[in-house]
């Protein structure tokens, strides 16, 4: 197998210090051999062919590459390969909202319906936006019937839903209810969603190479995913794909946003940089896990059995009951906060803590198992102590 290493000092320059909690630089070689070994395993076993680690620490990139892009070209991985992020996009979704509501475009009381007039005199009328963010508007499903292929039939749909539970008292994780969020932003701004997404977030943040749709000239860093069945795949469109799961992007890129999270105020846009803190509010209790904007939240310290808790089946496919926090918990540095992201051809994970400057990203062209993604990301984040 094909491995890469490289390192680059920039990105958010970090200044504050943990003291004699761990030294600015990481031992480099140990970081370097537990994420060549934890990364062999686990492409071993689940046979990917092709992975992207990118990690943040105190201002430093660390970047590693291995094994193929594509297997029909024999291409290799480099830190530009682009990946799709699958449900990733949502904490992307979640900063646009954010930054509707910090600009004054929205507010999060508003309800769903407010803004969006064809959904007047449905459930929405009584179902917030803040409900549809945090998937707690009463019960939505995780992914549309197979049969609403069309903008048209997605709002029939939604005019006809009726909730199973109250509004705000069980979290169902739904691509249709935080899809129609960012919807409905777009549609009270009166701009496309992609549109909105590139000048209010992605160009901000200097990610030029972060896309919806790859560009004809960035298609050879596009990574071919693979099926279960190791056959090539790559994501088909969706209704409110873009909203819900569409991004793509490369390991270089994504551990730049994470940098922008780690720390905020680093963002020369100040209305951005308040709506990106604002998305580790939290919002909802569930189980170990605390819902933000897109991003799942843990006060930190944690442990990896109270992460595993709140990425389980149960969270992810299930309805569960959900405390709603009152007043909201504000952000703060000490959470551990993370995102899976899937595809049929791909599987993602970014996690970081902004307390002790620190940050991950995996990327992989093939679709694997939550918990072996979030194992491997500790294993490696431990080696930073």
């Amino acid at each position: 197998m094909t491995k890469r290493f490289s390192v680059l000092t920039g990105g958010l320059l970090l200044a504050a210090s943990l003291g004699s909690q761990a030294s600015n630089t990481p031992d480099q070689t140990r970081l370097t051999n537990t994420v060549d070994k934890t990364i062999h395993s686990l492409m071993q076993e689940y046979d990917i062919p092709g992975m992207a680690i990118a990690v943040t620490f105190r201002g430093q990139h660390f970047f590693y590459q291995y094994g193929d892009a594509s297997k029909e070209n024999n291409t290799p991985v480099t830190k530009e390969t682009i990946f799709e992020l699958g449900s990733i996009s949502k904490t992307f979704t979640g900063s646009l909202i954010s930054w509707a509501q910090v600009t004054g475009a929205i507010s999060f009381s508003d309800k769903a319906s407010q803004h969006f007039q064809p959904l007047t005199g449905s459930a929405f009328d009584n179902i917030n936006l803040l409900n549809i963010a945090t998937y707690t508007a009463g019960g939505l499903p995780l992914q549309f019937p197979d049969e609403i292929d069309s903008n048209s039939k997605m709002v029939d749909w939604f005019q006809h839903w009726q909730p199973k539970y109250t509004p705000g008292t069980y979290r169902q994780y739904s691509n249709p209810s935080i899809g129609l969020a960012g919807y409905i932003v777009a549609q009270r701004l009166e701009k496309p969603y992609s549109t909105l997404m590139e000048n209010q977030i992605l160009s901000p943040l200097g990610l030029h190479h972060t896309w919806f749709n790859v560009p004809a000239q960035e298609m050879k860093n596009y990574a071919l995913g693979y099926s279960k069945e190791n056959k090539p795949i790559r994501i088909t469109p969706g209704v409110l794909d873009e909203e819900a799961y569409g991004l793509k992007t490369s390991a270089q890129e994504l551990i730049g946003f994470v940098d922008a999270n780690i720390d905020p105020s680093r963002v020369g846009d100040s209305k951005l940089a308040q709506a990106i803190r604002a998305t580790h509010t939290g919002y909802y209790r569930v189980g170990e896990m605390t819902q933000g904007l897109g991003w799942e939240l843990y006060h930190w310290p944690v442990t990896l059995e109270q992460v595993l808790s709140g990425n389980s089946a149960q969270i992810a496919y299930q309805a569960n009951k959900a405390t709603e926090l009152s007043p909201p918990e504000p952000p703060t540095d000490a959470l551990f906060i993370n995102k899976t992201g899937s595809t049929n051809g791909f599987g993602a994970y970014v996690a970081f803590v902004p307390q002790e400057q620190m940050g991950i990203v995996l990327l992989a062209n093939k679709n694997y198992p939550n918990e072996a993604r979030i194992k491997a990301a500790w294993q490696i984040l431990n080696a930073l102590k």
